[in-house]
């Protein structure tokens, strides 16, 4: 791209104006009165080490706070002593950005400042939303090459596409940051409920495990529901204004620049429309089980047209594909059927409307809910088991952890929104049989209210409540995530 004085200048100017904190040594106030996300305390850690010479790729979907935490982490650096002249920030979907390379941006940022970058100073530069710029990643794997002293951060709303790039061609070079949306965890802390929850301990399989029981029952519930239609950005949960119609702020900022820009033009989608219904009807019938071709008899949508949407979904992060094992949790050969889960369950009150406890659809949005805990967790293989066998025995169980190597159950979860399991535990008889099947002597049972515990035959069932176990759950995959970086 050729460049004439005055664009120069242009781009000079917007530079400074997405950089107060050069002049004004801190960043806008509007970043500083929001709250960190508690990924935080694990992405912070990651860009101050300077043990590994590492580009660091943060990708999660749209408006769960990727931009606010780049911002938080300027901050904290110029607490910790770090100059705000050695901090860059630029926005790479900024029109006036258009077409300009990072080395160039980088170069006018250094032009900006009238400093030279040297081997004797640490610098830190940001580009938010890099998916934007063509071949972004052999742009970064040349200055993560070149410069040794200078921590590039980038940042993306296409998580698969950007992992995809980021794998082929930043092995050695990037380490990934996925933020998803808001676990319940996250949620109940953002909201400063986290006194409704005591640690327990439970008789797990012959070893003793903790989770958080709750010390009020109901109150904790109208919180799940709260969850469930509005939980899963941060700004929808602190404005009263955006939960008055949070529909229009998550169709317009999530779903339809997801839907109508991003993936086109990452991947020449031609018909938005046909994209939309699909994921309409996805939304809709989060929880269920699909397959392809009653898909595409219900939508019109050719089966290997539905594949690519279903595929550029995920990569949005707006939906998870479950796959399906039978009642040995070995996978089908030929998989006919799947369940497909939003990634948050407020996606679907913006299409719909807000749910309540008694709905029809509450059993599918608890679950959805609860398989959003999981989402986020990194190396636990999940699945659901369902099966058929000789057209007589069926069953399916909700959540199987697979231990991959053995190609064996692990764990068994049903998720209920119901008391009445846990006062007639010898209804759930897909489950028994699976435990048999499996010679597995625990399974976990969620309830709307109940805390119990039930000797059945060789195994045990312990029910809680599925918004303590949702907490639970987002807890863990927070201190999982920590280990997995060494934290």
């Amino acid at each position: 791209m050729e460049y004439t004085a005055l664009l120069e200048q242009q781009i000079i100017g917007r530079l400074r104006i997405d950089n107060p904190w050069w002049t004004e040594n801190e960043v806008p106030e509007f970043y500083q009165e929001m709250r960190p996300r508690m990924y935080m305390d694990i992405f912070y850690p990651l860009v101050t080490d300077w043990s590994l010479n590492r580009s660091i790729v943060l990708m999660g979907p749209r408006r769960v706070g990727k931009t606010v935490m780049l911002f938080h982490t300027v901050q904290k650096l110029i607490s910790d002593g770090v100059s705000p002249r050695n901090i860059m920030y630029i926005s790479v979907e900024t029109p006036i950005y258009n077409g300009v390379g990072l080395e160039q941006l980088f170069n006018l940022c250094k032009q900006t400042l009238s400093k030279p970058v040297t081997d004797k100073e640490r610098y830190y530069l940001f580009f938010d939303e890099v998916q934007y710029l063509k071949d972004w990643e052999l742009h970064l794997k040349s200055l993560v090459d070149t410069y040794r002293n200078v921590r590039f951060v980038v940042s993306g709303s296409a998580a698969a596409e950007l992992k995809r790039r980021s794998d082929e061609s930043g092995a050695g070079r990037f380490t990934d940051f996925i933020l998803p949306p808001l676990t319940f965890y996250e949620y109940i802390h953002l909201k400063e409920y986290q006194q409704l929850f005591v640690p327990k301990l439970m008789q797990w399989d012959g070893n003793t495990a903790e989770y958080d029981a709750t010390i009020d029952i109901e109150r904790l519930n109208q919180l799940f529901i709260d969850y469930i239609n509005y939980g899963g950005y941060p700004e929808v949960v602190f404005s009263d204004k955006i939960r008055e119609n949070p529909g229009q702020f998550i169709r317009h900022d999530i779903i339809d620049k997801v839907l109508l820009r991003d993936l086109p033009s990452l991947y020449g989608i031609q018909d938005v429309q046909e994209l939309n219904s699909v994921f309409t009807m996805i939304a809709y019938h989060s929880g269920q089980q699909f397959s392809y071709e009653a898909m595409s008899k219900e939508s019109g949508v050719k089966k290997d047209m539905l594949r690519k949407y279903i595929q550029y979904l995920e990569a949005a992060f707006l939906i998870r594909v479950i796959h399906r094992t039978d009642n040995t949790a070995k996978r089908y050969q030929r998989e006919v059927s799947f369940k497909i889960y939003l990634t948050n369950p407020s996606l679907r009150c913006a299409l719909f409307q807000p749910i309540t406890d008694s709905d029809e659809k509450i059993g599918d949005m608890v679950e959805t809910a609860v398989y959003a805990q999981w989402i986020p967790r990194i190396g636990t293989d999940i699945a659901y088991a369902n099966w058929r066998l000789n057209n007589k025995e069926e069953g399916e169980v909700d959540i199987v952890g697979i231990d991959t190597a053995r190609q064996k159950p692990r764990w068994a979860v049903e998720v209920k929104w119901s008391d009445r399991y846990a006062l007639h535990p010898e209804e759930l008889a897909s489950l028994l049989s699976f435990l048999s099947r499996n010679e597995m002597r625990y399974a976990l049972v969620t309830s709307k209210t109940a805390t119990m515990r039930h000797q059945m035959q060789e195994c045990v069932l312990q029910f809680v409540p599925v918004a303590c176990y949702a907490y639970t759950v987002g807890k863990n995959t927070i201190n999982q995530t920590k280990q997995m970086y060494g934290l």
